[in-house]
């Protein structure tokens, strides 16, 4: 399996990080795109270095890079996700504005019918965020915010966490074992 995991500069990459290491436990190809803000949520969110987070996946490349592989139709994947997704990437997706890498690779697994799994980090919602949600879902994408559910009875923010990211993984129909199903 090949996935492009992006990560933008909303709060919540304690999502993405833990997203990359079941990837990488799984032998998932993953490409990797970082916004300058995810960067900066890294050093400010976590203890992980930055050749930490790249470490976990097989490429990376800079959001500038409108030139990497990614970037077109004709590279093949299994899909991509962008985690945590900021309201400026979905605005952007929404729109068909692709003025990086994340966003043109999310432009891509919609006109080429992939996934694409968005889990936007925003609170409190306004109409122009739900409008933005309600578009790209209309072209195609899969809207996931990461919403806690309470029924595997989390103990710990980690138990919190792969809830969300083993609901992200379903989408891609990898089994993760990372939490208790909803009646087991």
């Amino acid at each position: 399996m090949k996935l492009i995991v992006g990560v933008s500069g909303a709060t919540g990459i304690v999502y993405a990080i833990r997203l990359l290491e079941v990837l990488k436990q799984a032998q998932v190809e993953v490409h990797l795109v970082l916004s300058d803000w995810a960067v900066y949520n890294l050093a400010c969110e976590t203890d992980k270095s930055l050749e930490e987070l790249q470490g976990l996946a097989c490429v990376t490349y800079g959001n500038k890079e409108l030139d990497a592989a990614i970037a077109s139709g004709s590279f093949l994947t299994d899909g991509m996700m962008i985690v945590p997704c900021s309201m400026k990437s979905l605005a952007a997706i929404a729109h068909g504005y692709s003025d990086s890498l994340i966003v043109r690779a999310a432009d891509v697994m919609l006109k080429e019918k992939r996934k694409l799994v968005l889990v936007p980090r925003e609170t409190p919602l306004s109409r122009i965020h739900l409008t933005n949600m309600l578009l790209a879902d209309q072209a195609g994408a899969i809207i996931m915010p990461p919403m806690p559910a309470f029924y595997h009875r989390p103990q710990t923010i980690e138990d919190i966490i792969n809830h969300t990211v083993a609901r992200i993984l379903d989408h891609f129909g990898l089994a993760s074992g990372l939490t208790k199903r909803w009646g087991q």
